[in-house]
């Protein structure tokens, strides 16, 4: 499974953060990304992140959680 995020949907509430800092976190611009394998923060649909299997339900609980719904999940 991948996710992204879609930066201009954010609401900034950082609920994903709070659920699963291992794959996501807020930026400096105040609002969510996916952390990438080097530790960068994704910037939207071209920056994809593999989500662990072990993090997964994680992911899926974020994504709906999300009260801006710009968390996506691709296999």
């Amino acid at each position: 499974m991948k996710v992204w995020i879609d930066q201009d949907l954010c609401s900034a509430d950082g609920l994903c953060s709070d659920t699963c800092p291992s794959v996501f976190a807020m930026g400096d611009d105040g609002v969510a990304h996916v952390l990438l394998p080097d530790g960068s923060l994704g910037e939207g649909r071209e920056d994809m992140a593999l989500v662990p299997a072990e993090r997964e339900s994680e992911v899926l609980d974020a994504k709906t959680d999300c009260p801006a719904d710009c968390i996506f999940v691709e296999d």
